[in-house]
């Protein structure tokens, strides 16, 4: 089982343009879809259709549209009762693949519901091999509640990934000594963020075939407490590091069409091969493969294993430049 936590869902809408977004401009719309959204409910969602035992816990009234969505998609799910309403994110996607995303803050969580919420995810953890901590976090929970939730599940059996930005990421990121996840997922921003560098530089480098810089700067993460760093890259594809020793894989050439949802499938992707005995190696290639089937999809649509090609992905090892002959 794996057990997703995502404090802010959403229903994600996503409009597509039929030409470049103009701002201050009338445009019109070729095409629009809503999903049940989230970054944890992604993870859910592809896990789901990959026929991985998953269950997504989420603050959302039983009436919310996001439920029946869910219920809809056959995703099995745990609310929190809430009284008001999930979020509702836009994302505007030009026929280059560019994604310009609106999101609401979300509905505010009381005590009550903060409390419930909590005890809900560590219940469910009781019986998981993977606890995923994914998304922003709504209003009324406090920027280090990851790293209370992270904290909690350390004496446990289960495993903890995290995918988050900002403020929870760098409470997270100080409470490392006692909340250190199995699995962080930054991207190259969010990675240069925490140890004090460029994004852009790493993001250069990575393009340029230089992993080096993101590999030095995930293993800054590790010396704090992390495990394992997945760091994803648009389209320059992936870099994973660990304890012993770090890869980097290269998707498939690609017609991008939307990167809603991209990261939580490689996510998804990195997830379902662990759970399946995988090595690293093969996890970052099956990560990276759902990240760029999920951008070569529509909207916030991600994809089933008929839509993954493994074969596509190169992966190989990083030796440090200090090592080679």
């Amino acid at each position: 089982m794996i057990v997703t936590v995502t404090p802010n869902p959403s229903i994600d809408r996503t409009v597509t343009l039929g030409s470049r977004l103009t701002r201050g401009a009338v445009q019109r719309i070729t095409s629009a879809t809503s999903e049940p959204g989230g970054k944890g409910v992604n993870v859910a969602r592809a896990l789901t259709l990959a026929g991985v035992d998953a269950i997504a816990i989420l603050p959302a009234a039983d009436t919310d549209p996001i439920v029946t969505a869910l219920r809809t998609g056959g995703v099995d799910f745990r609310c929190v009762p809430v009284t008001g309403a999930v979020r509702t994110n836009v994302a505007i996607t030009e026929p280059d693949g560019t994604t310009t995303k609106l999101n609401e803050p979300g509905a505010l969580l009381d005590a009550a519901a903060r409390d419930a919420l909590t005890r809900t995810v560590l219940d469910a953890a009781a019986g998981a091999a993977w606890v995923v901590l994914s998304g922003s976090l709504p209003p009324g929970l406090p920027d280090d509640w990851y790293a209370e939730i992270a904290a909690s599940l350390a004496p446990g059996r289960c495993k903890v990934a995290i995918d988050t930005s900002e403020r929870p990421l760098g409470a997270l990121a100080a409470a490392f000594r006692t909340a250190a996840p199995d699995v962080i997922k930054p991207n190259a921003e969010e990675l240069a963020g925490l140890v004090g560098v460029s994004g852009d530089d790493l993001e250069s480098a990575a393009a340029a075939g230089d992993p080096e810089p993101v590999v030095a700067a995930a293993r800054e993460v590790i010396e704090r407490g992390a495990r394992t760093v997945l760091v994803t890259l648009g389209a320059a594809g992936a870099v994973l590091v660990d304890e012993n020793g770090s890869w980097m894989a290269t998707p498939p050439p690609i017609t991008p069409r939307s990167t809603v949802g991209a990261g939580d499938s490689s996510l998804a992707g990195y997830l379902r091969a662990e759970v399946g005995g995988a090595e690293p190696p093969q996890r970052l290639q099956m990560a990276v493969a759902y990240g760029s089937a999920a951008a070569a999809l529509p909207g916030s649509a991600l994809p089933a294993p008929h839509q993954i090609d493994l074969n596509a992905v190169r992966v190989y090892a990083i030796t440090p430049a200090s090592t080679r002959p």
